[in-house]
């Protein structure tokens, strides 16, 4: 990115099937600054949720194909975004459900647009330590498959065992890993992990990813943890070995 240039605003999915409530909050947080997309299905809003990797998701429980806790549940294993519940589903075991499966707030219908957006705001203040995952409450611990990332001790496990990395190769694994399925560009990268003796040339990037992919046994065609996007850049693989662009 440029000098100067804005920094990308932040991303916010309503899944609601409701459209006269969906068009409501969708403009309600784009008055807050976020480009909102609306999905009026369960199975939207998870692959919407895959495609836009949002900062924020809006979850109604009751929806026309899947109940929204196990859209809840799901999305928790996609994406790293902040969930609001917007429910007439007003019981407190519901709301005890949607927070154990990984809701940050839950707001009954019908709310009103400006504690909407002031319950928006607290969240946005406070930072977030858990990623897609994690360990419960493990809270700078990542965890996917057998690979373990503690970014409070630095340190990476395979399959029980130690790897050695580098400070730039660490950095590089806790960013792919936090956002699991975001397409992250080379330069994003390079900021992500710029110390005051960077060189300045993102294809430093490929050499640090390259070695990072020989400590994590990625070799040959199939890549099982860092993937490459054909003239994009990376992104972090589930375990299970895809080819790499």
């Amino acid at each position: 990115m440029d000098a100067g240039t804005e920094p990308r605003p932040r991303t916010a999915l309503v899944i609601e099937d409701a459209p006269d409530i969906c068009l409501l909050v969708c403009d309600t947080l784009r008055q807050a600054g976020f480009e909102a997309t609306g999905a009026g299905s369960g199975a939207r809003g998870l692959e919407l949720a895959k495609q836009l990797s949002p900062d924020l998701v809006t979850l109604d429980l009751t929806l026309p194909d899947i109940d929204g806790i196990e859209v809840c549940r799901q999305l928790r294993a996609v994406t790293n975004a902040y969930v609001i519940v917007l429910s007439a589903r007003d019981e407190e075991t519901d709301r005890l459900i949607g927070l154990e499966v990984g809701a940050d707030d839950y707001m009954v219908k019908p709310f009103s647009p400006r504690e909407l957006r002031a319950r928006v705001g607290a969240l946005f203040r406070r930072p977030r330590l858990e990623d897609p995952g994690a360990e419960p409450h493990a809270g700078s611990v990542m965890r996917i498959g057998e690979l373990r990332v503690d970014r409070e001790s630095r340190e990476v496990t395979l399959d029980g065992a130690p790897v050695g990395l580098t400070r730039t190769e660490f950095d590089l694994l806790a960013a792919l890993m936090s956002r699991p399925h975001r397409v992250w560009e080379r330069d994003t990268l390079a900021r992500v992990v710029q110390h005051t003796d960077w060189p300045g040339d993102d294809h430093v990037i490929d050499v640090h990813i390259a070695n990072l992919r020989h400590k994590l046994g990625d070799t040959g065609r199939s890549s099982r943890w860092v993937q490459t996007v054909r003239g994009v850049g990376y992104r972090f693989g589930n375990g299970e070995g895809t080819a790499a662009g």
